[in-house]
């Protein structure tokens, strides 16, 4: 009973205000039930779209590349041949233990007009000019993406390769005697017995790329000119930095739960299994 309590209280009448907030009009405290007046803002709003938009591509571009880097990660530390195998498992998941705030003002430091990697690229003759990293959109997305996936990769690598080691050696070992080349076997045999952790990793995967928030806010600031702006910095920015508008900031917000469900749903029905 305590426990239902507590559940009660911090999660399910938090969430049930939230939605009837949504449905208020107003600024600050000044509300009024509104109907559905915030869901007709939200088709004539750009910057929503634009946060959209961005959270979206960050969601089809980052999602993949981390999950495809965490599984060769994964496969290549799986080989008892290889030297040093603890080494580079600790290296590439620390990275994920690493503080918030610290790496992503170091992401900022490194890749400003005069940062490090700008000098890198220079002293090496790649770029002849320095890349405006953090003052151009595309730019400035690629940095957001290189540093999500720099942090997440591990993390997913680590489930990939605690289900990598719980396949039965023999399979291998059939398939080997019996000629099946390396890249086959990683393809016939390791990922579909992978599918329940691939199906889990991309799941939390999308719903931490449509919360992402932290590393926009201190790496660009959801610029230049709200290039990297995203749904739940947005909703940041219309509670507390704008002039706070709390029952279009819940609205926004369950179009975040409202996508999560979309694509956690697509997601499930893409991984059943066909022959069920």
């Amino acid at each position: 009973m305590p426990a239902l309590v507590l559940l009660g209280v911090f999660m399910v009448y938090p969430i049930l205000w939230s939605l009837w907030m949504s449905f208020q009009v107003g600024r600050g405290m000044n509300l009024s039930f509104g109907g559905l007046a915030n869901i007709i803002r939200l088709t004539q709003d750009t910057v929503f779209q634009r946060a959209l938009t961005n959270t979206m591509i960050f969601l089809a571009v980052q999602v993949p590349v981390m999950l495809v880097l965490a599984m060769l990660f994964a496969n290549a530390l799986n080989d008892s041949r290889l030297w040093g195998r603890s080494i580079f498992r600790t290296a590439i998941f620390l990275p994920c233990v690493t503080s918030l705030v610290a790496y992503s003002v170091i992401f900022r430091s490194m890749f400003a007009q005069d940062g490090i990697i700008n000098q890198m690229l220079m002293a090496i003759h790649v770029i002849a000019d320095p890349i405006p990293w953090l003052a151009d959109p595309f730019w400035a997305r690629v940095v957001v993406i290189l540093a999500i996936t720099w942090r997440w990769t591990g993390y997913n690598m680590i489930f990939y390769l605690a289900a990598m080691q719980n396949i039965d050696r023999s399979i291998y070992e059939a398939a080997r005697i019996d000629g099946v080349p390396a890249w086959a076997r990683f393809f016939y045999i390791t990922v579909p017995m992978l599918k329940p952790v691939i199906l889990f990793t991309t799941v939390i995967s999308t719903i931490g790329t449509l919360q992402l928030f932290d590393e926009v806010n201190l790496i660009t600031q959801g610029g230049p000119s709200d290039s990297t702006l995203t749904l739940s910095l947005y909703i940041y920015n219309l509670t507390f930095k704008f002039m706070p508008s709390f029952g279009y900031a819940a609205t926004v917000s369950y179009v975040i739960v409202i996508l999560v469900g979309i694509l956690s749903f697509i997601q499930f029905l893409a991984a059943r299994d066909k022959r069920a």
